[in-house]
């Protein structure tokens, strides 16, 4: 499952046969960026080099409101040869051509919604300036969201303009030439007036996903997303899905019909699903075997839409352990629907980072070590740890569920019988890290840091700790773990809306465990001098984010976000349950702090143990009841206190970004005889191209 924590770095370089991190390397290494990568076409001093060029780079390109815009570089993509450039362009068109199927999931107006804003953006030379400014806004918004709802806290936000003003914009674009989505027989008016609730009112469709409703409130009609149309959780309770994954779930005239993504019987999203096709075809002379058998499974799933099919590409994907090249395309994650089971649609395409690859592979490499030493239930190891293939990637493209905002760790595949007999892959996404920590302002460590020690450890090794801890979750935490035969394979079927946050936070758990253990030294993961500042570095960010995350949930006292439910729920378990976290408070604000490293650890081994039972065990109520108790509610008190001081230092609640720019170059016979990269630095202009109207 994918992981959405902050940005975050690492670095590592071969010393006496072992991976040991150099303070020495940092200005290069340190953000991710080595030598293969830095652009130098000498072999003297590679990283000098990179060091000059990544200082003169721009990677905040803009702030929006708490939003802040990055630009992702991709160093290493000019250096591959021909035939993995022709395959990743290949591969991007086909992420492109899916762009609009997330849209339509994530909000049945959201395509009309987009379209109405571009046509204005674009034919706005009449507009006042404070008019244009605030639609362009709300549109990059817009875009980053991919939607009217917060990405982070699923509610939805508006149009800040009279709805007349609007009104008369729209009306002066289509006087230059606009096209607008007009329904048959419907005037402009007749659009803008039916759209006016979802540019301006809160109250309509106010939330995305609603995973903990009022009492009476039904979970999926109160969730915005188009998913669901009509259907209640007591519908779904008694309705056999053939294509649960993989299907939006309609009721018409009182009967449940599933309509199938996939491109058979013109099922839905059929036309976008036969552009991405496609291209993936394309794709397949250029990929390597193991690659095309994967790309192959996957064209057969689009096409069939059989879940039979998916299984088997996930099986062919999971096999191809060594391709340099890959893509994640299709209906994966599940966060998006309050059941945890409707897959939204997205798409990356990237490369593999050999040299940064290396030390998230010693990992993998031992893996059963990790499982055979887990704090919990012998009864739920895993005898046999299979498959595992870790990677730093640099990512090209990420589009639908995975950007514009966009992951920093994932492990795939999410099917819980192929994880167990096929494996799994990881992949630490080292560009979007880069561009997380180059973009981010220095002063929040002071704000929210409790003494000057702290702050020093979080800057020296903050970092370092946090990108270790993510590529633990992703490699050690994900694949981890047994489940009860009665489960069948399928734990999300028992534990629900509660599954997608227990097992990101049992991930999490596991990397928290095993960062304090001596192993991490042993295979050379960590210098032994600096072990003890690392653990606790990692412990008090753990920590203090838990407060800092607050600055998401601009309303209201309950939270919706899967990954910031698991945050929330560990730390406030700690602090209710262990020694090792005060809450203090000095100059009228407040801090979570940590006093104890031992008890934490200690109190993470206890509380990771209970998480594993309830996923092994399928255990619903117990699930419910420890995110009820420490994951979901705060003091919106606590919460205002910490978007005001947010707001004096500047720091950003979450990041979106502008991915790279691929175009070819062909000869006079139309072949390819070179991809060229570049990067618009411009997130309005790359939006509209997206979107063919620029």
């Amino acid at each position: 499952m994918s992981d959405v924590h902050g940005g975050r770095n690492i670095g590592f370089v071969g010393f006496g046969g072992a991976m040991i991190w150099q303070r020495r390397k940092v200005l290069c290494i340190g953000v991710l960026v080595f030598a293969t990568g830095c652009g130098s076409n000498t072999t003297e001093t590679p990283e000098l080099a990179a060091e000059s060029e990544m200082d003169d780079r721009q990677y905040l390109l803009e702030r929006i409101d708490d939003v802040s815009i990055a630009q992702i570089y991709a160093d290493g993509f000019s250096a591959l040869p021909l035939r993995e450039k022709v395959l990743v362009w290949h591969l991007y068109n086909a992420a492109l051509a899916g762009r609009d199927i997330y849209y339509d999931q994530r909000y049945a107006h959201g395509l009309e919604m987009r379209e109405v804003l571009e046509e204005i953006l674009t034919h706005s030379d009449r507009l006042d300036a404070e008019t244009r400014d605030a639609i362009h806004r709300y549109t990059k918004l817009f875009w980053l969201n991919t939607g009217p709802f917060n990405n982070l806290t699923a509610r939805k936000y508006v149009l800040d303009i009279d709805p007349a003003a609007f009104q008369v914009a729209a009306h002066a674009a289509s006087e230059d030439g606009a096209v607008f989505p007009l329904k048959a027989g419907e005037s402009l008016d007749d659009l803008l007036m039916r759209l006016e609730p979802m540019f301006f009112d809160e109250s309509f469709d106010p939330i995305v996903t609603n995973k903990t409703p009022a009492d009476g409130i039904d979970m999926l009609l109160s969730s915005s997303n188009n998913l669901y149309d009509g259907v209640s959780m007591e519908d779904v309770t008694s309705f056999d899905e053939q294509y649960p994954l993989n299907s939006r779930l309609v009721k018409r005239e009182g009967i449940l019909e599933e309509e199938v993504y996939r491109i058979k019987e013109d099922g839905r999203y059929a036309n976008q699903l036969r552009e991405v096709v496609r291209h993936l075809e394309a794709a397949i002379p250029f990929a390597t075997r193991e690659m095309a058998a994967a790309l192959n499974a996957l064209v057969q799933w689009y096409r069939t839409g059989e879940p039979t099919d998916r299984r088997a590409y996930d099986i062919a994907w999971v096999a191809d352990q060594s391709s340099p090249v890959d893509t994640i395309n299709g209906f994966t994650e599940v966060y998006m629907d309050a059941r945890g089971a409707k897959g939204a649609w997205e798409a990356l395409v990237y490369y593999v980072n050999q040299e940064k690859t290396a030390a998230i592979q010693t990992l993998a490499d031992n893996a059963q070590w990790f499982e055979d030493h887990m704090p919990w239930d012998p009864r739920y190891r895993k005898e046999g740890v299979l498959g595992i293939t870790a990677n730093a990637i640099d990512v090209v493209v990420e589009i639908g569920d995975a950007g514009p905002i966009t992951p920093i760790g994932i492990n795939l595949p999410n099917d819980q019988s192929v994880r167990e007999s096929y494996g799994s892959k990881s992949v630490s996404l080292s560009n979007v890290t880069e561009a997380y920590e180059r973009s981010r302002p220095d002063a929040y460590r002071n704000e929210f840091t409790w003494d000057d020690d702290e702050a020093a450890r979080s800057a020296e090794w903050g970092s370092f700790a946090g990108e270790l801890t993510t590529n633990m979750h992703e490699v050690i935490g994900h694949a981890s773990g047994q489940l009860s035969d009665s489960l069948e394979g399928n734990p999300q079927a028992f534990l629900k809306e509660q599954y997608s946050a227990l097992e990101e936070a049992r991930a999490d758990l596991v990397a928290l465990y095993f960062i304090a253990d001596q192993k991490l030294v042993d295979i050379g993961i960590v210098d032994p001098e600096h072990h003890e500042d690392i653990i606790v570095a990692e412990y008090e960010s753990y920590t203090r984010n838990a407060i800092l995350q607050l600055r998401r949930v601009r309303e209201g006292a309950q939270i919706e976000q899967d990954h910031m439910r698991n945050r929330q729920m560990v730390v406030h378990w700690l602090m209710d349950n262990t020694q090792a976290i005060e809450q203090r408070s000095r100059d009228g604000k407040t801090f979570y702090v940590m006093v104890d490293r031992h008890a934490f650890r200690d109190g993470v081994g206890t509380l990771l143990a209970e998480v594993q039972r309830i996923k092994s065990e399928g255990d619903y109520d117990a699930a419910r009841t420890l995110f009820e108790s420490y994951g979901i509610h705060f003091d919106p008190t606590l919460r205002d206190e910490v978007v005001q001081r947010v707001s004096q230092v500047n720091v950003p609640s979450y990041t979106g970004f502008v991915m790279p720019k691929l175009e070819p170059v062909v000869d006079s016979s139309g072949e390819i005889v070179d991809v060229i990269i570049t990067y618009p630095q411009d997130f309005t202009q790359q939006m509209l191209e997206y979107s063919g109207k620029r």
